[in-house]
C-alpha cells in the first residue's frame, strides 16, 4: 500500500478514535484552531484525509497533539514505535554500568578520535563474527 494511502487510514482512524467524525470539515477547524502557523486550506486536509498528500513535520505535530496519538505513530504507524521501544530496551537491558560511562567518555573525544576507535570496534566485531562461523 502507498505510504499516503496507509498515512491517510492511521489519520481516519485517530480521528475516530477521539471521538470526531472523519471529515475534512471537522479536522481543518479543529486544526486551525490549534496550528500556530499559516492556516491550512480545506483542500489540503481533504487531500490528507483521501492519502494523496502527508502533512510537513509541523503540521503533523499539531495533528498527533490534537488527536492524542504519537506524531511517530500516525506518520510510519504502530511498527515503528514498537522498533524503537524494542532498540531502546535492548540499549537498556544490555549497557551496564561500564558501557554506559565507555560510551560517555566516548562522545567527549574528538571526531578524529572516536573515528578511529570506531574501525578497532568494527575490527574487532568482523574478528569475532569469523571465529563463529
Amino acid at each position: 500500500m502507498d505510504n499516503k494511502l496507509e498515512f491517510a487510514q492511521r489519520l481516519r482512524d485517530a480521528m475516530q478514535a477521539a471521538g470526531l467524525e472523519p471529515r475534512p470539515g471537522v479536522l481543518v477547524n479543529l486544526f486551525n484552531t490549534h496550528y500556530w502557523g499559516r492556516s491550512v486550506s480545506f483542500q489540503a486536509v481533504s487531500r490528507w484525509l483521501r492519502g494523496e498528500a502527508i502533512p510537513e513535520q509541523d503540521k503533523l505535530m499539531v495533528l498527533a497533539g490534537v488527536l492524542n496519538v504519537q506524531p511517530e505513530v500516525l506518520r510510519f504507524g504502530e511498527g515503528v514505535r514498537q522498533s524503537i521501544e524494542q532498540r531502546k530496551q535492548r540499549w537498556e537491558e544490555g549497557a551496564g554500568y561500564l558501557e554506559r560511562e565507555t560510551f560517555d567518555v566516548f562522545l567527549q573525544l574528538p571526531a578524529a578520535q572516536r573515528k578511529i576507535i570506531r574501525e578497532v570496534i568494527l575490527t574487532f566485531a568482523k574478528a569475532n563474527a569469523a571465529d563463529k562461523k
